[in-house]
């Protein structure tokens, strides 16, 4: 049983930039960040392997998000820039115990309990 932890969303303005952070109780392979709106499914937003720090993003955040790891803290980032009203949502990390990095939620065993991301103009 993997426990995750998010924080550091929030209300940002058009453009802004916001951290957060996914404190995990143990390692698994690999740990991604999934946002949801409402109405709308989950969709996969970025991903990283723990063994080798190799990432991949969707296409609607790559250029502007970026996620990393910390090794000793057990903790993921991500990093956005540049956001926009699109990227409201309730931002979510999970874990697998594989390591390819699947944008199928569905693939994830373990979640955290989201945290609120809002982007307002």
């Amino acid at each position: 049983q993997v426990q995750l932890v998010e924080s550091g969303g929030g209300l940002v303005q058009l453009g802004d930039s916001l951290r957060l952070s996914c404190v995990a109780s143990g390692r698994t392979d690999v740990t991604a960040w999934f946002r949801q709106a409402p109405g709308k499914d989950r969709e996969f937003v970025a991903g990283i392997r723990w063994r080798d720090g190799v990432t991949d993003y969707s296409e609607a955040v790559k250029g502007r998000f970026a996620i990393s790891r910390d090794n000793r803290k057990i903790t993921v980032y991500l990093q956005s820039y540049n956001l926009k009203s699109e990227d409201t949502a309730v931002y979510y990390c999970a874990t697998r115990n594989d390591y390819i990095i699947s944008p199928e939620a569905t693939d994830y065993t373990y979640w955290g309990q989201g945290t609120q991301v809002t982007v307002s103009a």
